[in-house]
């Protein structure tokens, strides 16, 4: 038997890859918000990100284990919890007393996971191209106008907006459940609910006003 042969264990495991990457996300929200406050900021948290050693070989290959062991131990358990249920969904009322996000964390999940594929190929593979096929000099001050230009085209905005609403309602239970599955239930619980609460709207919304700013903030090619 394995370390996550247990229900619990896997609980545990999907709720601190989940806490890691919650974390992530605030990190990747902050360097982005500077792209409409600053563009030379952006430039150097970008040159710096996309050319420290550490953070391409050590931190990024963590990250995307972290993406795909969340999303895969996500499906396990959906499908876990399916196959215990001894009552039929015809017969099954517990909807009254849950909510949307929580019944359906499998469904915006998969197509937050769906979003992070065309992430990864608007981003992340045009860098690796970039760097290491085409091999172009070194130019620190190209990746605002790669940023603005990627957000040209509306589909991909909407795109972009369409998966941010749905990581709304993932986080807003998935991000509480966490800590509820650490063990985390004292006095604080409360308001750190709140506080999960509040990330869960105030992060993707930011995601959402960067893409329409530079959608709407184009500059010449």
């Amino acid at each position: 038997m394995g370390i996550l042969s247990s229900s619990i264990a896997r609980k545990v495991a999907m709720a601190l890859s989940g806490l890691f990457l919650v974390f992530f996300l605030a990190q990747h929200f902050t360097i982005n918000l500077t792209s409409v406050i600053d563009p030379d900021t952006f430039n150097n948290w970008s040159h710096f990100m996309g050319t420290n050693g550490l953070v391409q070989f050590v931190l990024q290959p963590i990250l995307m284990i972290g993406v795909l062991f969340h999303f895969i131990m996500g499906i396990v358990l959906e499908v876990r919890n399916r196959n215990a249920r001894a009552i039929s969904y015809k017969e099954f009322k517990g909807h009254r007393n849950s909510t949307w996000a929580s019944r359906n964390m499998i469904i915006s999940g998969l197509v937050i996971l769906a979003f992070l594929g065309l992430h990864f190929y608007d981003f992340w593979i045009p860098e690796m191209i970039h760097k290491y096929v085409e091999t172009h000099p070194e130019d620190p001050t190209r990746y605002y106008a790669e940023t603005v230009h990627k957000f040209e085209s509306p589909v991909r905005v909407g795109l972009y907006v369409l998966a941010f609403v749905l990581l709304i309602f993932h986080l807003w239970h998935g991000f509480s459940s966490s800590f509820q599955s650490v063990g985390f239930n004292n006095k604080y619980s409360k308001g750190l609910r709140l506080f999960t609460q509040v990330y869960a709207v105030v992060i993707p919304l930011g995601f959402i006003f960067i893409a329409i700013y530079l959608h709407f903030n184009q500059i010449p090619h």
